[in-house]
């Protein structure tokens, strides 16, 4: 992992972290073949601009507040291949890809917890984490409803 020189870098690469995330989600919602498809992708991407709008506001005013709740892992991603984001690709595809950016999304929150240079940051990042947890959880629901039930 990056080595951070202070508060500054790490809420820098965070930030970076989240606008990735929204590309990305853009680029499925882009690509998706259904109306449906292309709204739950449209959907994540706004929620990760929230998540990086609040970074900025951090960076910016120095202060926040989080509440850090437990998140049920359905543990599916764990489980699946990985796939490569393509123009055709299926809505089980595009939902495995989901998960695994979500399950290394989460990871790498925990891994910048662990790093904070105090107890607030580390608070941060944990909310995020956990923020990252449910959406993994929402894309495992949402393959357990219409991929494995129809197998």
């Amino acid at each position: 992992m990056k080595d951070f020189k202070g508060i500054n870098d790490i809420l820098d690469f965070a930030i970076q972290n989240e606008q990735n995330a929204v590309d990305f989600y853009t680029k499925l919602a882009e690509s998706s073949r259904t109306g449906d498809m292309k709204a739950v992708f449209l959907q994540f991407a706004k929620e990760e601009i929230g998540h990086k709008a609040r970074l900025i506001k951090i960076q910016t005013e120095g202060t926040f507040h989080i509440s850090i709740e437990k998140v049920q892992d359905l543990k599916i991603s764990d489980y699946l291949v990985k796939t490569e984001l393509t123009p055709n690709m299926s809505y089980e595809d595009a939902l495995v890809l989901a998960m695994k950016r979500e399950k290394s999304a989460f990871k790498l929150y925990l891994a910048l917890s662990e790093r904070a240079p105090n107890i607030e940051l580390k608070e941060l990042f944990l909310a995020l984490a956990m923020e990252e947890s449910k959406h993994k959880l929402r894309f495992e629901i949402e393959y357990d409803e219409f991929v494995l039930r129809e197998n």
